[in-house]
């Protein structure tokens, strides 16, 4: 056997590249219990008594592979509020035209009209940006993607990590925008954001050590698009696929023993890098 082989920690003589993704254990087929993403060792999926990590409840429950506590209800909860704001964002559109959009569209600033924009203190505009679509077809892709993407991420890392992944992703994808596009251009859509669960998806899977073909393929099909049609926001989808991927490695690569620590302090570094461009991007423009 080689030396640098992996073995089940249960079964010394069976080489293995899967682990537990509440322990991260190394685990043997015969041994895995399929869990809401990935697998459980059969100690933490309650067949056994346990990592010894102390008699506190909370410690004892299943985890995600992100280590959030896996609570009971809607797993997908999250990513149903997220599709009904959009729904009704775009209805709105519907019943009451211009007047929704330019209230929350993303723009720097208004060449046509004193105090619009985002250099002028409506900073709202990054974030009210990500719920807004006009067209049927704009609206039906993005969620479409957001309900086959949204549901398995945040299964895997609970309901406040995926909230905050979506809207750095968001938010990273409209400071891009708001950085490299003219400041009268105006830019709108939950791509970023989609984006983003993309590249969280990648780092989530290759974690899992699953097999990265279909979403690498999907991931290049998709920066395909990006790149030769027209009217599309590039610079939106990539500071969302940026931010999204760097948050995602930082959740599911966080030692355990300081996992929390390590996940917020990313979001919080995602966070400070988009302000601080949007401070700069500002002061360039008044």
């Amino acid at each position: 056997m080689n030396d640098q082989a992996v073995c089940c920690y249960r079964h010394p003589d069976r080489e293995t590249g899967i682990r537990c993704t509440r322990c991260e254990r190394p685990i043997c087929p015969d041994c895995m219990v399929n869990a809401s993403v990935g697998f459980h060792c059969p100690e933490c999926s309650g067949g056994g008594s346990g990592p010894a990590r102390g008699n506190d409840r909370e410690d004892a429950a299943p985890r995600t592979a992100a280590g959030s506590v896996e609570r009971p209800g809607d797993p997908f909860l999250v990513t149903k509020v997220l599709l009904g704001i959009n729904i009704a964002i775009w209805i709105a559109v519907m019943v009451k035209g211009q007047d929704v959009v330019g209230t929350l569209e993303l723009i720097g600033r208004d060449p046509f009209q004193d105090g619009e924009g985002v250099a002028e203190g409506q900073w709202y505009r990054l974030l009210t940006s990500l719920f807004l679509h006009e067209s049927v077809m704009h609206i039906g892709f993005n969620m479409l993607s957001l309900w086959w993407l949204g549901p398995p991420l945040e299964a895997a890392f609970g309901r406040a990590r995926y909230l905050a992944l979506y809207l750095l992703s968001g938010l990273g994808g409209s400071a891009l925008t708001y950085l490299m596009v003219d400041p009268g251009g105006r830019s709108y859509g939950a791509s970023g954001a989609i984006f983003g669960l993309l590249g969280a998806t990648a780092v989530l899977m290759r974690r899992l050590k699953y097999d990265m073909r279909p979403v690498m393929a999907l991931l290049v099909l998709n920066l395909i698009f990006t790149f030769t049609w027209n009217n599309i926001a590039k610079e939106a989808h990539i500071g969302g696929l940026v931010v999204g991927a760097l948050v995602a490695y930082g959740m599911v690569h966080a030692p355990r023993a300081r996992r929390a620590l390590v996940q917020w302090l990313t979001c919080g570094a995602a966070l400070v890098a988009i302000l601080v461009t949007v401070v700069v991007r500002t002061a360039e423009l008044t």
